[in-house]
């Protein structure tokens, strides 16, 4: 009787179930889980705050009629995308706009090659020629713009006056008086803005190419032109990659210089789509139609990187 009261379960033992190891082990899965977000979290806030709902923003925006005072008028649909295509300018504002991205990137990357190029060889001084091409890209755009405009003045330009004592002028050039002028200058300032990173992300694609690869070309008898069209350039794809695509989403949106060198003038002769949006919001007080531009714009931008993704791995596919 003594060994069964002592073996007889108590009532609180009784009550109490036991504990699944199937259900603890799944609790634990969906912690382990679920911590990635823990760290994940701040940085998916802050692209919610800062692309996400900007962008739910535009397109709401781009559907609703707004008053010039800012005040929302109610449900305007399409409305803004019809009056945004019937603009007269429109059609010349998107072609200047391919042609300032495509030149400008190409350009770029084009210089840049050479540079990087020339910074990976040894020579002396190649430290400080590192340091002086950083200059462009740490110097405000606004303020590289702006001294831009004043060395092209007619008047007081430098421009002109190292042309006309060299003899290659007769006269002052009122060169951003001038669409065609006005706007090859400012591909060249773009161009002058965005070398400098350009040529360090090639520079530094150039720096994790094995040398024993060009000792064996070499070996084989392949020339400078040779290796550099065969392990070079192949090898500084993923490098060109990264550096084009963000070229072309800071070209494309690029407002500083075309608005302190020619403000998109004469009339909307220099105009791009970024300006051209400006304008239609604060001069012509159509804040809806220029919230539909900026949905055309992030689409032509979502477009280009695609096509030029699409291009690099076409010809990836035919090597």
């Amino acid at each position: 009787m003594a060994v069964q009261e002592a073996t007889a379960p108590t009532a609180g033992t009784r009550d109490r179930a036991p504990a699944r190891p199937g259900r603890t082990s799944r609790r634990r899965r969906t912690l382990r889980a679920l911590e990635p977000l823990v760290w994940l979290g701040p940085a998916l806030a802050l692209i919610l705050a800062v692309v996400i709902w900007p962008v739910v923003e535009m397109i709401r925006t781009s559907l609703e009629e707004i008053s010039s005072t800012g005040l929302t008028l109610g449900y305007a649909g399409g409305r803004n995308y019809t009056d945004l295509f019937a603009e007269e300018d429109l059609p010349g504002v998107l072609l200047r706009t391919l042609v300032w991205v495509v030149g400008v990137v190409a350009v770029t990357v084009v210089v840049s090659l050479a540079l990087a190029q020339l910074l990976n060889s040894r020579f002396p001084g190649r430290r400080l020629v590192r340091w002086a091409l950083i200059v462009p890209w740490a110097a405000s755009v606004l303020m590289t713009a702006l001294i831009w405009r004043w060395m092209l003045n007619n008047f007081y330009g430098v421009v002109n006056r190292v042309l006309m004592d060299a003899g290659l002028l007769d006269e002052p050039v009122n060169w951003l008086a001038h669409p065609g002028q006005a706007f090859a200058a400012m591909m060249a300032v773009a161009v002058f803005v965005s070398v400098p990173f350009t040529t360090f992300v090639v520079l530094a694609g150039l720096q994790t190419i094995p040398a024993e690869v060009y000792e064996a070309a070499r070996v084989d008898g392949a020339g400078p032109l040779r290796c550099y069209g065969a392990i070079t350039l192949p090898l500084l794809r993923p490098a060109l990659l990264v550096a084009a695509i963000i070229n072309v989403i800071n070209v494309f949106n690029s407002f500083p210089i075309i608005w302190t060198m020619t403000r998109g003038g004469p009339g909307f002769a220099t105009d791009t789509t970024t300006t051209f949006m400006y304008k239609l919001a604060f001069d012509n007080q159509a804040v809806g139609e220029s919230a539909a531009l900026a949905v055309v714009n992030f689409a032509l931008i979502l477009v280009l990187v695609l096509v030029y993704l699409r291009v690099v791995r076409m010809r990836e596919e035919i090597r």
